[in-house]
Parts: C-alpha cells; sequence; structure tokens
C-alpha cells in the first residue's frame, strides 16, 4: 500500500505528475476539483451543496470538501493506496485527514513538494492562460494565488517535514525528468514497505 500526497505552488505541475505517479503505482488519483466535478455531476447532497457555493463564487466550505474525501478513501480501489492532489490545503484539513486515515488503520506514507522558483512559474501559468485564452490568470491574479498557497498551503511542508515523510523535487526541469525524479521517491517507499 502506497499513499502520497503531492503538492506545490500553482502551475508546479501536481495534475500531470500526480496522474503519472498514480499510473505508476497502480493506484487512484484523489483530486478535490475531480471531487467536486463528480459529486456535482451525479446530484449528490455534497454536489448539491458544493454546487451552491461556488456559484455563489465561494470556497467551498471544508466540512464538504472533507465528506467528499471521506467517502472516497472508504471507496474500494483507494484501498491498496493513492495519488492526493489538491488535499489538503490547509492545517485544519491535514488533521481531519490524519483522522480519515487512523480509522482505516493507515497512514500517509509520503509528502511530495513539487518546487519550481516563483517568477518561473508566472511565466509558465501566463504562457498557459494565453494558449487557453484564459483572460482571469492575469499576472497580479497569478502572484496572489501565490500569496494564498504560502498563507495556507506552505506550512503544511514543515508539519510533513516533522513527520520525517517530506520529499522535495525540482519541478523546474521537463517533465520527464520531474516524472523521473518523483518515481524515485516512489520506489524508496515501495522498498522501505
Amino acid at each position: 500500500m502506497t499513499t502520497v500526497l503531492l503538492m506545490g505552488p500553482p502551475g508546479a505541475g501536481k495534475g500531470t505528475h500526480a496522474g503519472l505517479l498514480a499510473g505508476h503505482l497502480g493506484v487512484p488519483v484523489i483530486s478535490t476539483g475531480d471531487l467536486f466535478r463528480r459529486n456535482i455531476a451525479e446530484g449528490t447532497e455534497l454536489g448539491r451543496t458544493a454546487q451552491r457555493y461556488l456559484d455563489r463564487g465561494e470556497y467551498v466550505p471544508d466540512e464538504v470538501t472533507n465528506d467528499m474525501v471521506r467517502d472516497r478513501l472508504a471507496a474500494a480501489d483507494a484501498r491498496p493506496g493513492f495519488v492526493l492532489d489538491g488535499y489538503p490545503r490547509t492545517l485544519d484539513q491535514a488533521a481531519v485527514l490524519d483522522e480519515i486515515l487512523d480509522g482505516q488503520g493507515r497512514s500517509l506514507d509520503a509528502a511530495v513538494v513539487l518546487q519550481v522558483p516563483v517568477d518561473a512559474l508566472v511565466d509558465r501559468l501566463l504562457k498557459r492562460a494565453e494558449i487557453e485564452h484564459r483572460s482571469d490568470d492575469t499576472e497580479e491574479v497569478i502572484r496572489r494565488r501565490f500569496e494564498v498557497y504560502h498563507e495556507q498551503t506552505a506550512p503544511l511542508i514543515h508539519f510533513y517535514f516533522e513527520r520525517g515523510i517530506h520529499h522535495e523535487v525540482d519541478a523546474s526541469p521537463g517533465i520527464e525528468t520531474v516524472r523521473t525524479h518523483v518515481q524515485r521517491v516512489a520506489v524508496q517507499l515501495k522498498t522501505a514497505a
């Protein structure tokens, strides 16, 4: 069983590398964005609740997100392991994740942090916004997203470092190089198990 959290600032490549790592490990990616979309599409009670907040342009409250993650981690395909993408984002969510996993008799094996210098990420996201015609992704908005990441999510790096499960990967090079480094962490986990 391998349970991994993939984290990093916006544009670091979490979605790409979560999928690649999950494929390598043979486990599902659990992404909060995907959970929101699936619950909304299926018309679940959690999905209807999340939709009300999203329709008003508000953040979905932690308790709704936590319940979606709790349900997803209880699914049969997540029993052999998983790669988390986008959750937890805060120390409060990390505490809930611990509670969920403790209740299932398991724990998080690794927190892999994709690191990229901010200016390189801004350039990367501005190019992506231009290609995808995303007029809302201005440099000001992108830099604000980094501020939010550093305020809310970066404290998790220290949290997982203190637990001895923190692994940093330089995500500046090309996808193949980063994939090799991320998978090297996964191989170390399997060897240690």
